[in-house]
């Protein structure tokens, strides 16, 4: 079964938009695991528009499932990931101003950087992930980093979908084989909602884990966080 990691971003935005700690941040992280999440995702940014580095140590003390944290590897973000040693990061190359992330690496322009990197959090015993763009040659790339997984960014996915789904997921599936061959794990994230997810996850094999937070959060407005969890959850679990 494919896990589902929550990103919780959304969350802590409508938090910071007033003084306090309304919604309760930490309460939810507790509640989505008690609801059937499978993991927390957070993504700091250096400006800490939504999550802040401070929520970080807190999160990583109540969160009993999988801690996900993901960001651009400035040293700054690395101390911070070392320091709290989640079960995985994430790394991914957007700018300081990025609204959210929407591009993966040049795994064949940064490889040195990259190498230096990952092996920095594994010798902490730290899972990495690499977002990644469904090309092969990326793919091999990565794979010569020594990263643990890859996140496809499913940006174009999600766009292309409503118009062709075969061919929007086409890409991804032949990656995801050829990321099988290289025994590189596959995490996925970026747009999945109630819509797509169901074809993505049929058509991507080992699939480990997507990581949901702006659809999720969203779809809970209508259904309730329980309600809306429970739906994701049924959409990666029945399809094997």
């Amino acid at each position: 079964m494919t896990k589902l990691s929550v990103n919780i971003n959304k969350i802590a935005l409508i938090r910071n938009a007033r003084e306090g700690n309304h919604p309760d941040l930490y309460q939810i992280a507790r509640d989505l695991e008690r609801f059937g999440a499978d993991g927390i995702t957070v993504h700091p940014r250096p400006d800490e528009r939504h999550i802040r580095y401070a929520d970080i140590p807190i999160l990583k003390d109540l969160v009993t499932t999988e801690f996900n944290i993901e960001g651009n590897p400035t040293e700054a973000f690395l101390e911070l990931v070392l320091k709290n040693k989640p079960d995985q990061c994430t790394l991914v190359p957007d700018s300081p101003d990025a609204l959210t992330s929407d591009a993966g690496w040049d795994c064949i322009k940064h490889k040195n950087f990259l190498t230096k990197v990952i092996r920095r959090l594994q010798d902490a015993g730290i899972r990495v992930s690499l977002f990644l763009e469904p090309n092969e040659k990326q793919l091999y790339a990565a794979k010569a980093t020594g990263t643990d997984r890859i996140e496809f960014y499913t940006g174009p996915y999600a766009a292309n979908f409503g118009k062709n789904p075969d061919l929007a997921v086409s890409a991804f599936a032949k990656a995801a084989h050829i990321a099988k061959n290289l025994h590189l794990g596959v995490n996925a994230g970026h747009d999945l909602n109630l819509e797509n997810l169901k074809h993505f996850k049929q058509n991507i094999p080992n699939l480990l884990e997507v990581s949901i937070g702006h659809a999720l959060i969203s779809d809970a407005l209508y259904f309730g966080l329980a309600n809306t969890v429970s739906m994701y959850k049924e959409l990666l679990g029945k399809i094997e």
